[in-house]
C-alpha cells in the first residue's frame, strides 16, 4: 500500500497497522476497557446531520479560525500525543513541520521525544501549545513552566483527566507497558516487523527531554512508569490550577474538562481556554463524549472561555458540526499518528491536507464561506 492510495483515515489506519509491530499499533489503536468511549467518540457525530444551504455564492471559502488569541488557518490543530518516536523515527519533529505547514496549532508533549524548543522551532511561524502534567514538586513545576516561556509558547495545556491510568487491556496482553514487559506473543510481532527495529536501532536514542533534566531516566524511555507513579500528584486541585495560571500569566487551557461545572470553574479561575476530552476514550471507559457535552458547556461559558474538543474526529464533516455547535476549534491524535507511522511527516502532510480540502469542500456544500456562518441552525439531532 503506497501513501498516494491513501485518502481517509481508515486508509491510513490500514497502512500503519502493516508497518507496525502489533503492540505498538495497538498502544495508538487501543483505549480503556471495553473501549465503549473509544467508539463513542466517532459514532456521537453520525447521530446528527447537517442542513446544507444552496446559492449562497461559495466560490472562495475561509478556514481560518483564532483560538485563545490565536490565528489558525485551519480549525483543525494537532493535539499533544506522547513517545512519537516510537511510531516513526522522525516523530514530533515530523508532525511539528506539517502543522507549522498548515498554520495550525501543533502540541509538545510533555512525553516528547525531542524538545519543546525544537518542536516550536520547527512550527515556524504557527503557534505551539506545551502539554503539561502535574508534579508533586512545585519547583519542578515552576521550572517547566518557565521553560515552555523561554522556548516561547504560546498557550499552556494542562492536562487534567490522567492522575492515573487508564485501564489499558490490549497493551496488557501485548505486554507493551512502561517499562516494556513483552509477552512472548508480543516479541513475535516485533520479530515479524524487523524494519521498525531497523528504524528504530539506527536513528538517534530514545530520549524524553521534558523530563531528562529532572528525574534519572537511566532506564531510557521505559523507566517512565515511574515517573508517573512517584512524581505526578493525585492531589491536584482547582487553587492548585488558579495559581498555576497566575504564574503563566498568558493563554492557559485545561484539557480533559467534561462537566458544566468544571468549564464554569475554569472560566472562573482565569482560563483561556477548555478541551472537552475523554483522552480518546483511554482513561475513563463509559464516559460522555465530548461532541454530547459540547452544547451544553458552549451554552454555559462559551461567552466567556474559547471551548474545543477531540476525540474521534476523522472526517471534516465531524469538525463542520462541532464546529457549528459552537467549539472554537478541533483537536486530532490518531488522525495524524496513523499517518506519522506510515510515513512519517510526508504521511502526517498528506492527512492534513485531505482535511484541508474536505473542509473545503464541506464547506462550499453547506454554502458557507467562513466558519463563523456555521451555527446550530445548520444541524438536526436524530
Amino acid at each position: 500500500m503506497r501513501l498516494r492510495d491513501c485518502h481517509n483515515f481508515h486508509d491510513f489506519r490500514r497502512m500503519a497497522r502493516r508497518r507496525l509491530p502489533g503492540p505498538i499499533f495497538n498502544y495508538i489503536d487501543g483505549a480503556a476497557d471495553d473501549e465503549v468511549t473509544y467508539r463513542r467518540n466517532t459514532a456521537s457525530f453520525e447521530r446528527c446531520d447537517l442542513v446544507p444551504n444552496v446559492l449562497r455564492g461559495v466560490e472562495n471559502v475561509d478556514l481560518s479560525v483564532s483560538v485563545m488569541g490565536q490565528k489558525l488557518a485551519l480549525p483543525v490543530y494537532c493535539s499533544p500525543t506522547a513517545l512519537q518516536r516510537l511510531f516513526h523515527h522522525q516523530g514530533e519533529r515530523a508532525v511539528a513541520a506539517a502543522a507549522g505547514k498548515y498554520g495550525t496549532l501543533y502540541g509538545v508533549s510533555s512525553l516528547g521525544t525531542v524538545s519543546l524548543e525544537e518542536a516550536r522551532r520547527l512550527c515556524g511561524g504557527a503557534p505551539a501549545c506545551y502539554q503539561f502534567y502535574f508534579h508533586k514538586d512545585r519547583g519542578l513545576n515552576r521550572a517547566m513552566l518557565e521553560r515552555a516561556k523561554a522556548a516561547g509558547i504560546e498557550v499552556m495545556m494542562l492536562t487534567v483527566d490522567a492522575i492515573t491510568g487508564g485501564n489499558r487491556e490490549r497493551d496488557k496482553r501485548t505486554g507493551f507497558s512502561i517499562p516494556f514487559k513483552l509477552t512472548l506473543g508480543g516479541m513475535l510481532q516485533f520479530a515479524l516487523k524487523p524494519a521498525w527495529g531497523i528504524n528504530y536501532l539506527t536513528h538517534e536514542s530514545f530520549k524524553l527531554p521534558q523530563l531528562d533534566e529532572h528525574i534519572d531516566m537511566g532506564g531510557g524511555a521505559m523507566s517512565i512508569g515511574q515517573y508517573f507513579t512517584d512524581m505526578l500528584d493525585p492531589s491536584m486541585n482547582w487553587d492548585d490550577v488558579a495559581q498555576m495560571v497566575r504564574d503563566w500569566g498568558g493563554q492557559f487551557c485545561l484539557k480533559g474538562l467534561m462537566s458544566v461545572a468544571d468549564a464554569k470553574r475554569a472560566a472562573e479561575i482565569g482560563c483561556t481556554g477548555i478541551v472537552l476530552s475523554n483522552h480518546g476514550g483511554r482513561q475513563l471507559d463509559g464516559s460522555r463524549t465530548a461532541f454530547d457535552q459540547l452544547a451544553e458547556i458552549v451554552d454555559a461559558v462559551g461567552d466567556r472561555i474559547d471551548v474545543m474538543i477531540d476525540g474521534g474526529v476523522q472526517r471534516g464533516t465531524h469538525v463542520l458540526k462541532a464546529l457549528s455547535l459552537g467549539a472554537k476549534a478541533v483537536g486530532v491524535g490518531r488522525y495524524y499518528l496513523f499517518p506519522l507511522a506510515a510515513a512519517g511527516q510526508a504521511g502526517v502532510e498528506r492527512a492534513l491536507e485531505l482535511m484541508r480540502l474536505e473542509l473545503e469542500r464541506d464547506m462550499k456544500l453547506m454554502g458557507c464561506t467562513s466558519i463563523a456562518q456555521l451555527s446550530r441552525a445548520n444541524l438536526r439531532l436524530r
